[in-house]
């Protein structure tokens, strides 16, 4: 496996579901974040803090009992940030049907030892798909640059 990827696979058991029997949406956030911790921390080979999670699309509910894998990828770095995409499918163990039920993407800080950010190693673009995901990244990046000063050129109150 490379550094700058990670899968993990979850059951999802009845303590994770909400009251209409599906699996609670902060029960995935929670799972998300994790990802997002370990592929983020295996590529910068320190610890690392969420900063902003974007466009999470839940798409369609996830049963309990299903298996969930969570394909997860650095898409981009910068100094210390790097930017993890993750794609989650749901599986059926019975019927072994997949679906795409949930994609977003986390910010996440590389921090030394003292709490500070740490500056990580660039992300070698090897394949074309690496390179649309980092240029994706990139204009994902300047996107919430700009959602930011439109609000507080608005100003709060």
């Amino acid at each position: 496996m490379r550094s700058h990827e990670l899968t993990m696979t979850v059951l999802m058991t009845p303590d994770m579901a909400n009251f209409s029997g599906k699996v609670h949406g902060g029960a995935l956030l929670k799972l998300l974040d994790q990802v997002a911790y370990a592929c983020a921390s295996r590529y910068a080979a320190c610890y690392v803090v969420t900063v902003s999670v974007d466009q999470v699309v839940f798409r369609q509910a996830i049963q309990v009992g299903e298996l969930v894998t969570f394909l997860a990828s650095v898409n981009h770095v910068g100094t210390s940030s790097m930017e993890v995409g993750i794609k989650v499918l749901a599986e059926n163990i019975q019927t072994r049907e997949v679906r795409h039920v949930n994609s977003c993407f986390f910010t996440m800080v590389a921090m030394d030892e003292n709490g500070r950010k740490k500056a990580v190693t660039p992300l070698e673009l090897v394949t074309p798909d690496q390179q649309r995901r980092s240029r994706q990244a990139v204009l994902r990046r300047e996107l919430r640059r700009e959602l930011e000063a439109r609000f507080s050129s608005v100003g709060r109150g």
